[in-house]
């Protein structure tokens, strides 16, 4: 069989720029004498703006008409086991590629003074940490990516364990065995998946798109077993109930860059590699489990939301608002519908958004009065007034505010949902409503009232640095919330040939399709043309 492998009309390996741009700053900072802090800090910055500016050449250039993988980079690297660097994105991996690289600018800027030791070593390990979150979005070779979803722990769990909270070594182990348990079971089925191809083809390869062509008769007893091996290593990472009990631990512990890396990004690579491996691998199995996941998720929705009402440290409060969230996530993801499925992806990008500013908001507070306990703050907003403007915007777009970017994902999803099943979407609304609880009561108990704590007097506003990279959070909230459409367009062929793939699939017809329906379905991996055998 001949597979057409999408193309890259740029003539230039811009994935790979992306990608490898930050570990050639980590590289460069080896060499700078620790004492030069404040060129550390900057230079840091302005590599991660570079990336930032770069990236956003992966949004013009892109072809929204077809669904192909584009600026496509390929390979060979290791001959004798088939493995390849082959790298690409479409529209279900673009949007997660620039929010990456629109983060780290944030991350390393909120920082500043935050992280008072070991300055050099930590902005090594965030811009290595990009490489890994960056590269595991491009990458279609299975080997490829999981040499990037492991790299990315390494660099989580020194941020963690050397410049986290009074726990830190608890919640950095904590977070390493937990992901890397749930990798070991994505391991041995990708090893799995290996060998059933080699016994099809007589070739050996982990590459993607040719896996997708061969491996798409895998009979529903392999794959049960597949599936809740993938399954098991990406709902620890979303995570989904009752695989989350790393993340409070990890957030609370984790420096403000950390937390808003964790809730921006790292959450959402379990989320996309359920699109992109297990949905379209096993489409029978995925479609038996979700009533499963489906109760799982309307689980981790109300659960997630209960447990934030009860908190009383503001960190923890917004990491159990993550787990309800993903949970909305997830279960318009296994609805199987374009308009679930898009609404899963928007509401990724707008959860990355709105959490990422909540973690910045909590850490501008932490940094002035060293406590996240809600009970030692309380009208703030006589003191603080733009920074309380900057914390509605955040709160209103993360219970999502008609006009803000939480109302467009969270109406999507729930829209997906209902076309599904009413009932789950009955559960899944009142996520909405537990959330807008949580959020105004947090809201009404820190920024209003009387300041009735002394020091609390004494809180300066918002500095310049602070509004830097607090603005762009803003302008995101209200462009997504007035006009989605760009980042609807951008999903939307690659979506809906998933969708017509994962139907196509599992149909009564299965049986009996016929090479050129075959062909159809499979192009969405490829550049639309034939697939010839």
């Amino acid at each position: 069989m001949e597979l057409q492998f999408g193309s890259n009309t740029l003539g230039f390996p811009i994935l790979s720029f992306v990608t490898f741009f930050p570990l050639v700053g980590a590289v460069i900072l080896l060499f700078v004498p620790r004492d030069k802090t404040n060129f550390i800090k900057w230079f840091s910055f302005f590599w991660a703006l570079i990336l930032f500016a770069v990236s956003l050449v992966l949004w013009f250039k892109f072809d929204r008409g077809t669904w192909q993988f584009q600026f496509v980079e390929r390979v060979p690297w290791i001959d004798k086991l088939g493995v390849e660097y082959y790298m690409g994105i479409d529209g279900i991996s673009i949007l997660l590629v620039l929010l990456t690289t629109f983060v780290m600018p944030v991350c390393v800027l909120c920082s500043y003074e935050y992280i008072t030791e070991r300055e050099k070593e930590y902005y090594i390990a965030l811009l290595a940490l990009a490489v890994g979150m960056i590269g595991a979005f491009c990458a279609l070779d299975m080997f490829l990516f999981y040499v990037f979803w492991e790299v990315m722990l390494v660099p989580m769990y020194f941020i963690i364990g050397i410049w986290g909270g009074p726990r830190k070594l608890y919640a950095a182990i904590k977070f390493f065995l937990y992901t890397f348990f749930g990798s070991v079971f994505m391991l041995i089925c990708i090893i799995a998946m290996y060998f059933m191809y080699h016994a099809k083809t007589g070739e050996w390869s982990f590459n993607y798109v040719k896996w997708l062509a061969y491996l798409n008769d895998i009979p529903m007893k392999y794959q049960f077993w597949l599936f809740l091996g993938f399954f098991l290593a990406f709902a620890i990472k979303v995570p989904l109930w009752p695989f989350h009990t790393w993340l409070p631990d990890a957030h609370v512990e984790a420096p403000t860059a950390g937390s808003v890396i964790l809730a921006a990004i790292l959450l959402k690579l379990g989320t996309y590699a359920f699109l992109r491996f297990p949905i379209p691998f096993f489409p029978e199995a995925s479609k038996f489990f979700a009533p499963f996941i489906a109760i799982l998720s309307i689980i981790a929705i109300i659960y997630g939301a209960l447990c934030a009402l009860a908190q009383e440290d503001m960190k923890k409060l917004v990491a159990y608002s993550s787990v309800s969230h993903m949970g909305l996530v997830m279960l318009a993801m296994f609805m199987f519908n374009p308009t679930g499925i898009m609404g899963s992806i928007i509401q990724m990008v707008n959860h990355g958004l709105s959490t990422g500013a909540l973690f910045l908001i909590v850490g501008i507070l932490y940094e002035r009065r060293h406590t996240r306990l809600i009970r030692e703050y309380s009208g703030i907003s006589k003191v603080m007034p733009g920074f309380a403007v900057i914390f509605m915007f955040a709160m209103l777009s993360s219970i999502g505010l008609p006009g803000l970017n939480g109302f467009i994902g969270e109406f999507t999803c729930l829209a997906g949902v209902f076309k599904a099943n009413w009932l789950y979407a009955l559960f899944a609304a009142t996520g909405t409503i537990l959330g807008a609880g949580y959020m105004l009561w947090l809201y009404q108990r820190t920024m209003f009232g009387v300041i009735a704590i002394e020091e609390n007097w004494y809180l300066p506003d918002m500095k310049l640095r602070e509004w830097v990279y607090m603005i762009p959070f803003v302008i995101f909230f209200i462009w997504i919330g007035v006009y989605p459409k760009p980042f609807f367009k951008i999903m939307e062929a690659s979506v809906n040939h998933l969708v017509e793939y994962v139907n196509m699939r599992t149909s009564s017809v299965n049986v009996s399709m016929d090479s050129s329906k075959m062909n159809a379905a499979l192009s969405f991996l490829t550049d639309g043309k034939e697939v010839k055998r």
